[in-house]
């Protein structure tokens, strides 16, 4: 072939292989990596037969993730504070997916009692003599100006969103570096890759997540334990209903508009599912336009930055006349 063919051939090579990633960039809901999981990497089900623990499992991602696992055969263990939430949960996996009830544990558990936390580890093993994963999702939500958020929210947010996950976790991996082997999952967000306006102590607390657990994953790679951030957007979830707003004790108490651009729960915890089956280390969950922005700011953060102060206005001005629909299509 000619030096002129070949490089016609790379040309035209390049250009499909550019037009193919665009397709999937602009159509998928999840990062490449993710999206390359789902579709060739193992799935789900190859966690048969691994005791998976799950914090704020009464509803949301937690819940259905739940289903997920059940579905793939996992043994679970289930907790949150509603201890009447995680028994419907667990009923519902026992009921639907045929699960025995000693392969289901409910473990009603308070993040912020965090001298409760080794009991809890020690009612875990001695129930299944080991954990294989810990999936560290419960944490709540926010919305709220920065300049209208007291300080004690912020104080509040950081104890349940990062201090909580990050006791537990302690408490937890002992026993994984002891057996040498674990894996641990941390449902961060988008918002702890980039701040967002209204979310700001959320996205500080999610920001903190990423600092701990991705020095953690240096620490402990020697001692076969995986790290996983797991990082949703928009999502259709309750989570509006208990999120902080500006003042402490206060919930902000409405429900997520139907007509808004966000993801089902059930997608997004079957991509949870996948990322942690894979071992993913961080896994971006969301539609477009946002998952494109996600990618702007990985690689060109100084672009982001800019657009992003000049893009949130209308946002912005929905918080600012207390309005809940920001991502109303």
């Amino acid at each position: 072939m000619k030096p002129k063919d070949l490089i016609t051939t790379g040309v035209i090579t390049l250009v499909l292989v550019a037009g193919v990633m665009a397709v999937i960039l602009l159509t998928g809901d999840s990062d490449l990596f993710l999206w390359a999981a789902d579709l060739f990497g193992k799935s789900p089900g190859s966690l048969a037969g691994q005791v998976v623990w799950i914090t704020g499992a009464s509803s949301g991602i937690g819940e259905e993730l739940a289903y997920v696992l059940a579905a793939s055969g996992c043994k679970l263990v289930l907790s949150a504070r509603r201890r009447n939430e995680l028994e419907r949960v667990g009923q519902h996996c026992m009921d639907e997916y045929k699960m025995r009830s000693e392969d289901v544990l409910i473990l009603p558990l308070d993040l912020l009692q965090f001298d409760t936390h080794k009991s809890a580890v020690d009612i875990v093993l001695t129930h299944f003599k080991k954990i294989d994963i810990l999936v560290n999702n419960a944490g709540r939500s926010q919305r709220a100006l920065w300049v209208n958020t007291s300080f004690e929210v912020d104080r509040e947010i950081l104890e349940v969103n990062t201090l909580g996950p990050l006791s537990l976790t302690k408490a937890v991996l002992p026993h994984m570096v002891e057996r040498k082997s674990g894996h641990i999952a941390v449902v961060s967000s988008v918002v702890g890759l980039m701040g967002a306006p209204g979310l700001g102590s959320y996205a500080g607390s999610k920001h903190a997540l990423h600092g701990w657990f991705d020095t953690l994953r240096m620490e402990v790679f020697e001692d076969n334990i995986h790290i996983s951030m797991l990082c949703p957007g928009p999502i259709f979830s309750n989570a509006l209903k208990f999120a902080f707003t500006g003042k402490s004790g206060e919930a902000l108490g409405v429900d997520m508009e139907p007509g808004e651009r966000r993801m089902t729960t059930e997608r997004c915890a079957h991509l949870c599912a996948v990322a942690i089956a894979n071992q993913l280390d961080e896994a971006w969950i969301s539609l477009q336009p946002e998952l494109s922005y996600y990618y702007l700011n990985q690689y060109m953060p100084a672009v982001a930055r800019w657009a992003a102060v000049r893009i949130a206005g209308p946002r912005l001005q929905k918080l600012k006349e207390g309005r809940n629909d920001l991502h109303a299509s």
